[in-house]
């Protein structure tokens, strides 16, 4: 075996590992969300989770990754149709690189599942699963990472704060704001009700599970194992972050409710690794921990605003993923280094205001598209099958009404 041989399978057996990781978040997702949400749900959300694979995997198969990576314009690919005549272009086998991004499609998709939880009809979120996998999350990706116009504007998103996060995080806000709150959310007066998940030792396994998935998700963004101080730069950062952001969210609670909420901490880290997943590859450690620390406040302050304007996110997607996704974009502009593989350095580091404006254009340009193309597809599914289930349902329980079983049997869940 040459050294080119073992090299080649080195990098497959990295990027298959990664992607495996990345998958195991799915299951991460899974335990969130089902915490977070009320028992008479779980199973609703768990089969959304479990679904949301297997369309994003055919979805992907059959059309998305033709328009994220096949030959095009700086919109779209045009071939690579079900993977017939495709080409990786990583350096790495095709079907090792299509897994990995399959995986981190799937990721995509599962987040709107929490935004929109308790009250989405389940065919109705398939038909978003299979249309935000197989078409409109591939026009993102070919933007950035499919040699489209963001890519060629220099725009740098490490390992997904936009191309994954911020299409998810904005596709679970405009889902909420069509869908409505759910009955009893809020109060005649416009203020909160609290209605709280029923099991956080779930959401905390899930939180785990997310974390130690993010460390397939970033440092597997590398591709390669050929640069192990980028792979640990890039896990040391990752990790850092999500400290970071825990801490704060965590402090930021406890001063203004006066309470140490776990649940805010879990987001709050989630927030850091969301925050950090563009910016990973290209700043130090010290900027990691502030970019995650911003990103667990923002997590606070973000549920807060939501619950001002009315806008009912049970399980904190929009804060997490979206307002995040786009800090964690931005935060390249700031903190990034030339040293590191950009154009310029960033703001805070002499290099002026270009690389922040090219970050600022790409994530704002992706959060309008996805806002605009996936109000599209839900008020088509509104219109002709409907969004939300029935009043009765809702408040009977989308188990029984949507699959006809619980995930507690013996227990008559009332609200």
């Amino acid at each position: 075996m040459s050294i080119v041989d073992m090299q080649l399978g080195l990098d497959t057996v990295w990027v298959l590992i990664a992607a495996f990781l990345v998958f195991f978040m799915q299951a991460g997702f899974g335990m969130v969300e089902v915490g977070f949400i009320r028992a008479k749900n779980a199973t609703n959300i768990l089969t959304k989770n479990f679904l949301d694979f297997c369309m994003a995997s055919i979805g992907f198969f059959a059309f998305g990754y033709a328009l994220m990576f096949g030959p095009g314009n700086g919109f779209m690919g045009f071939s690579g149709w079900f993977l017939k005549g495709a080409e990786s272009g990583a350096g790495i086998p095709l079907f090792a690189f299509w897994l990995f991004q399959a995986a981190f499609c799937g990721a995509a998709a599962t987040i709107v599942a929490g935004g929109m939880a308790e009250r989405m009809k389940f065919p109705a979120y398939l038909i978003y699963s299979f249309v935000i996998s197989a078409f409109i999350y591939p026009l993102v990706g070919h933007w950035i990472w499919g040699g489209g116009w963001l890519a060629n504007l220099g725009f740098a998103d490490f390992a997904g704060s936009t191309v994954v996060h911020t299409t998810g995080g904005i596709a679970a806000l405009v889902g909420t704001m069509i869908l409505k709150p759910r009955t009893g959310k809020y109060r005649a007066d416009g203020s909160p009700n609290l209605i709280p998940g029923h099991n956080i030792p779930l959401a905390a396994l899930g939180v785990f599970i997310l974390w130690f998935g993010w460390f397939g998700f970033n440092p597997g963004s590398t591709l390669s194992v050929g640069n192990g101080n980028l792979i640990a730069r890039v896990a040391i950062n990752t990790n850092l972050a999500a400290a970071a952001g825990g801490l704060a969210a965590m402090m930021t609670i406890w001063i203004v409710s006066k309470k140490a909420d776990l649940s805010m901490a879990m987001n709050g880290a989630l927030a850091g690794l969301v925050a950090i997943t563009a910016p990973c590859a290209f700043v130090d450690p010290v900027s990691s921990i502030i970019i995650g620390a911003v990103g667990g406040i923002i997590v606070v302050f973000g549920a807060f605003l939501l619950d001002k304007l009315k806008i009912d996110d049970p399980v904190g997607a929009v804060p997490v993923h979206g307002m995040n996704g786009i800090w964690g974009t931005l935060a390249v502009g700031l903190f990034g280094r030339e040293s590191l593989g950009l154009f310029s350095d960033g703001l805070f580091f002499g290099g002026g205001g270009r690389l922040l404006g090219v970050q600022a254009l790409g994530t704002f340009s992706v959060a309008v598209f996805i806002f605009i193309a996936m109000g599209v597809v839900f008020k088509v599914i509104d219109a002709t099958m409907g969004l939300r289930v029935s009043l009765e349902e809702e408040w009977r329980g989308l188990d029984i009404g949507e699959h006809g079983l619980e995930s507690y049997a013996g227990f008559q869940i009332i609200n």
